[in-house]
């Protein structure tokens, strides 16, 4: 079980490990993480984080020292053509720290491909369509790898689409950037950031590993969720488009490729996990009440 004296170091200090940080902060004699600038660094050190600059293309400086003393190590960070940059660049670093009993990676659930809206776990057989997400599971596999040389457990947690405060269909809504498209069966899952500190929180509270999926209860068709969150502004959504007319980008049309609902049943009956915004619904009528929706003006308020 974790507790005083253990350490906490994050590659990706993103808003996943952001709201881990409000979350467990106290759980931990420290969290350290990493960022792509300067400027991001000492927008960590603002929030308690111990920061660290890395941007994937060589050794961050003074990454291998913090990681001697690192209990937990968890990675949100993509991999690239030339594979997963953390591994890369600090690989011997993370299997040298003494202390270590952990290892997480925030992959996610396009690593299964298409399954035309079929209901998945983490048993599925992954057949990602897009090179993307065929890096992802050669991450997943050279995590694991690393975990088993140095014998500690690893957490592989495929995530869901990703919304909270700054990154949700609210936002989209206001800079006029969402569209409603609707191609018929298409489903998808969704997690709030919330969720995804609690999950990551629990697998660690228990030193636990394995694939876990992190996602809510409901798929849902993305109109739907477009015109709720038009509904909670009160303004008019977007009108539909058809899918197969609309101009999209080659990625945006590749994501509306796949259609799934994948079940997180495997992360409630392991860890004693279970969402606190178990649909989309309840996720963003909680982003709006309490006006966190929009990161900017949540940022002003709490100064």
């Amino acid at each position: 079980m974790s507790g005083a004296g253990e350490r906490l170091f994050v590659f990706g200090f993103g808003n996943s490990a952001k709201a881990l940080n409000r979350l467990a902060a106290d759980r931990f004699a420290s969290i350290a993480g990493t960022t792509r600038s300067p400027e991001g660094a000492e927008a960590l050190e603002e929030l308690g984080v111990d920061a660290f600059v890395f941007d994937g293309t060589k050794p961050g400086r003074g990454i291998a020292d913090a990681l001697k003393s690192a209990t937990y190590v968890l990675s949100s960070v993509p991999p690239g053509e030339d594979g997963d940059p953390v591994l890369a660049h600090h690989a011997a670093d993370i299997a040298a720290a003494p202390g270590l009993r952990w290892v997480g990676y925030l992959s996610t659930i396009g690593v299964y491909g298409d399954h035309r809206g079929a209901v998945i776990d983490e048993e599925t057989p992954c057949r990602p369509a897009s090179p993307r997400s065929r890096r992802r599971l050669e991450a997943e596999a050279a995590w694991t790898d690393l975990a088993e040389e140095i014998g500690v457990p690893a957490a592989i947690f495929r995530l869901a689409g990703i919304y909270g405060p700054g990154h949700n269909v609210m936002v989209r809504l206001m800079k006029g950037t969402a569209r409603r498209l609707v191609k018929p069966g298409q489903v998808f899952n969704r997690i709030h950031v919330d969720d995804i500190a609690s999950i990551v929180a629990a697998a660690i509270a228990e030193d636990c590993g394995g694939i876990f999926n992190v996602t809510d209860d409901e798929a849902a068709p993305p109109q739907d969720v477009v015109a709720f969150g038009a509904q909670l502004m009160g303004v008019e959504p977007p009108p539909e488009e058809d899918f197969a007319t609309a101009e999209l980008s080659p990625m945006a049309r590749s994501f509306y490729g796949e259609s799934k609902i994948v079940s997180n049943d495997k992360a409630k009956s392991v860890l004693g996990w279970k969402p606190r915004y178990p649909d989309y619904r309840s996720g963003l009528k909680r982003l709006w009440t309490t006006g966190d929706w929009d990161a900017e003006t949540t940022s002003e308020r709490k100064r």
